[in-house]
């Protein structure tokens, strides 16, 4: 009788025991969710090359690495991510500026076009997400010196 009562015991403290693991210590190793940080984010473009036409022919290549900060609340909300966007809107003014003549050296009013591709690029993503869009390199690299 001894035996099946102590056997009866350490089966129901078995029971009780992983009832209470599973109860109270079942998370313990889930993953926690960390808090996620707002703010602003940083991202750096790869370099885009933009060739200069003058006269119908390549007088050479604006070499310009840029980077940008956003919103990054809306960088994970948005379904696209605004990079290919800052490339492409950089791309449309520094080509299309016909007052860029690297001939006759003149000073350039940068941060207007910086500001222009931050507002186009926000109006193109219907939100205020690029906060700012800063110049990492800028360089203009003659025909006569591009290696073919």
């Amino acid at each position: 009788m001894k035996v099946l009562i102590t056997g009866l015991w350490i089966c129901a403290v078995t029971i009780l025991s992983c009832y209470g693991a599973v109860t109270w210590g079942g998370n313990l190793f889930a993953k926690k969710a960390e808090p996620y940080l707002e703010g602003l984010q940083y991202q750096k473009l790869a370099p885009i090359n933009i060739p200069m036409v003058t006269e119908g022919k390549v007088q050479g290549y604006v070499i310009a690495v840029l980077v940008f900060t956003a919103d990054a609340r809306l960088m994970h909300t948005l379904p696209v991510p605004p990079n290919a966007f800052v490339v492409d809107e950089a791309f449309r003014q520094i080509y299309g500026d016909a007052t860029i003549d690297f001939r006759k050296l003149a000073r350039y009013d940068i941060n207007k076009r910086l500001a222009e591709i931050r507002a186009k690029v926000n109006e193109r993503l219907g939100a205020d997400v690029v906060k700012d869009v800063l110049v990492d390199e800028l360089n203009f690299v003659a025909k006569r010196e591009v290696r073919s």
